[in-house]
């Protein structure tokens, strides 16, 4: 299902002598999009929006176009969360995410920092994120889940199963009448042969950020993100594009998945329920097919399956 929401800010670069990469983004009205459709409460809606975050950055790290899936599945009362990252094929279109929360309405109390407790939502478990550039095989890497915090997780996922060293910093700000009123994030990779001095620099970058969301909520847009995590290091921008929420579900993807459910299922449901409603899980969207429709349906799968059923 195509969205129209308003777009988030993307930008990818490296330090002033190329030692450090950087992406960062502003995807607040991604993040927004995703609480409104989903009906996220606060915790939860911090939850996935920094997994949305994450998602958008992953993708556009990609070599060529493809897709990022994010999975946590966590032992807190979130039950696990998802979030996918598309890159397009062509330069300067936006990258896509989608996502969400298998229990959506969570709201915890703050943690010891003040924060939303992200961290006891998601709870200890395992994250897997699939990297699928749409040439073979998608490549799966996993790691244990170390705080639940998303960021921290993920930089645990680089080191771990990708020997790469980074630093991740996601935030969402979240107003007291439940909308998203800030979000963003970055991603920084220290090169091989850096030396632990601009490690330590970037550390301190980051800590004096004081939360990449009330840095957004202050009016820094993605560039300045990039230019804050940085610091004296400098920051050369690369490339830039849209983050939008968007899912590419449709009416004839899901009668297709009511079709492979066969004749049996489908006159079932025409007699027994009156009809069919189905919710997509990445957007909220519904589609509702009525008794002639789920018959036409039928007549399909049995066309599909090249017999008659009695």
């Amino acid at each position: 299902m195509m969205d129209k929401s308003p777009a988030g800010r993307l930008v990818r670069g490296t330090s002033q002598d190329a030692s450090v990469r950087v992406l960062a983004a502003v995807t607040t009205p991604c993040v927004e999009e995703a609480r409104r459709r989903h009906d996220l409460w606060p915790t939860a809606a911090a939850a996935v929006g920094r997994a949305l975050t994450a998602a958008a950055l992953m993708a556009e790290d990609l070599k060529v176009p493809g897709a990022v899936v994010i999975r946590f599945r966590g032992d807190g009362p979130l039950g696990g969360l998802v979030a996918e990252g598309r890159r397009p094929e062509r330069a300067g279109d936006p990258i896509e995410v989608r996502g969400y929360a298998h229990e959506p309405h969570v709201d915890l109390d703050l943690n010891a920092r003040g924060k939303l407790d992200v961290g006891r939502a998601v709870g200890r478990g395992t994250l897997y994120v699939v990297r699928d550039e749409f040439t073979g095989e998608p490549y799966t890497g996993t790691a244990a889940i170390v705080t639940g915090e998303i960021g921290e997780d993920l930089a645990h996922y680089f080191l771990q199963s990708e020997q790469r060293r980074t630093a991740v910093a996601l935030g969402v700000l979240v107003d007291p009448d439940g909308s998203v009123r800030a979000a963003g994030g970055a991603i920084v990779e220290v090169l091989p042969g850096a030396g632990e001095e601009t490690v330590a620099r970037l550390e301190d970058n980051i800590a004096r950020l004081g939360g990449v969301s009330r840095f957004v909520d202050r009016g820094g847009d993605a560039d300045a993100i990039a230019a804050a995590v940085l610091g004296d290091l400098g920051f050369r921008r690369l490339a830039e594009r849209p983050v939008v929420f968007r899912c590419r579900c449709s009416r004839e993807r899901l009668a297709a998945a009511l079709v492979a459910l066969g004749e049996a299922e489908l006159d079932s449901m025409a007699r027994e329920d009156g009809g069919a409603e189905l919710r997509c899980r990445f957007c909220g969207a519904v589609y509702r097919f009525d008794v002639a429709e789920l018959e036409a349906l039928r007549a399909d799968a049995r066309r599909a399956g090249g017999g008659r059923e009695g």
